[in-house]
């Protein structure tokens, strides 16, 4: 079949869609989706058999979906509808999701459907769940919809509503995410934080300073402090108290009149705003390592893969000690989702010098892959 993939973004589900449907046999073609004029002229020149739509911001143009078998892929169960789909079922707590797969119709997210499936929700951020099951999901549906499509199949109009039976929600506020330090537990912040990573934060304030909030886990050792109170900081994260227990925080991005700043490491952020804030001693949660008898692994699942300076410095010393254990094989086993992804571009953006550490950073890259 001719498919044109039609999306705001190229990004790792498209691009997962693309080689899935290429390998399939089919001929693919990618179309940004900037207004429906260009749209309608992407559709007129390649002729597809279908338009897939991955990733959109904004309604196919109804001249395009009238005359084009158009899916769309809703990261929700059939009968879930809305833009925040997967930051509403975070927040609830739902313990199962879905994908489904559904043909574009005058009303949002209603069309009949051509393919589905469940998975259970971890405990994880957005941005990793959209990596991994919601991609997963929808590399499955989207094929088995194309199948159909193909052997002249038709769609399902039967409803299957999630455990809820939200049916439409709007789009997520921050109103609706915001945390109250004096009331929610650690269960609850995290929920809230998580269901807005990778974008658009929680927003919230610090040490007196505005912000977002992103990159969050428990700490399952602590306990105590005024609740929002900054207690600790190891690495490059700060510790909050909760209700009845704490969390740390990795990112923040600013707030500056308003507007947010690149997402840094929160250290970086609240750099001479956490004078008498202890270092907490203990291993750091981007640095991990265990034994499986003479075999070693070492874990560096850092924050959307970025290896900064520090991180590279952090690296070297934790190399360097594991090297010293009566191991035979040593894996370098990554983060979960990008083994690495290089150079730290927010730091190097927000450096007062880029020029200067760029060069910092990838010199810091060097020495590490040398030693």
């Amino acid at each position: 079949m001719r498919v044109l993939l039609l999306c705001h973004a190229f990004n790792g589900l498209t691009q997962r869609l693309f080689v899935d449907l290429r390998e399939a046999g089919h001929d693919v073609s990618v179309e940004f989706d900037i207004n429906d004029r260009v749209t309608e002229e992407a559709v007129a020149l390649f002729r597809p058999d279908a338009v897939v739509a991955p990733y959109l911001r904004r309604a196919i143009p109804e001249a395009v979906w009238r005359t084009t078998v158009c899916l769309v892929v809703h990261p929700g169960p059939p009968g879930d509808r809305g833009p925040s789909a997967l930051d509403w079922a975070i927040l609830d707590g739902e313990t199962a999701w879905g994908v489904t797969v559904l043909q574009a119709e005058a009303e949002m997210d209603a069309g009949p459907v051509w393919a589905s499936e469940v998975f259970a929700m971890r405990p994880a951020a957005k941005s990793s769940l959209y990596r991994a099951e919601v991609t997963d999901a929808a590399a499955r549906c989207v094929m088995v919809a194309i199948d159909r499509l193909s052997a002249g199949g038709t769609p399902r109009r039967e409803v299957c509503r999630s455990s809820t039976e939200r049916g439409w929600r709007p789009a997520m506020r921050q109103a609706d995410r915001a945390i109250d330090w004096a009331a929610d537990d650690t269960a609850t912040v995290l929920r809230k934080i998580r269901s807005a990573d990778g974008r658009p934060g929680v927003r919230d304030t610090v040490q007196d300073t505005a912000v977002w909030l992103f990159d969050v886990w428990e700490d399952r050792d602590a306990s105590g402090g005024p609740p929002g109170a900054v207690t600790g900081r190891r690495g490059e994260a700060i510790r909050r108290a909760t209700v009845d227990g704490q969390v740390w925080i990795g990112h923040l991005k600013e707030r500056i009149d308003g507007v947010p700043t690149l997402k840094l490491s929160a250290t970086t952020v609240l750099a001479g705003r956490l004078a008498g804030i202890p270092d907490v001693p203990g291993a750091s949660p981007d640095i991990t390592y265990a034994e499986v008898g003479t075999v070693g692994v070492l874990d560096f699942p850092f924050y959307n893969g970025a290896l900064s300076v520090q991180r590279c410095e952090r690296l070297r010393v934790a190399y360097a000690a594991v090297r010293r254990r009566p191991t035979r094989v040593l894996v370098l086993f990554g983060g979960p989702e990008f083994w690495c992804n290089g150079m730290d571009l927010n730091a190097i953006e927000a450096a007062a010098s880029p020029a200067d550490e760029s060069w910092h950073n990838i010199n810091a890259i060097d020495d590490l892959v040398r030693d």
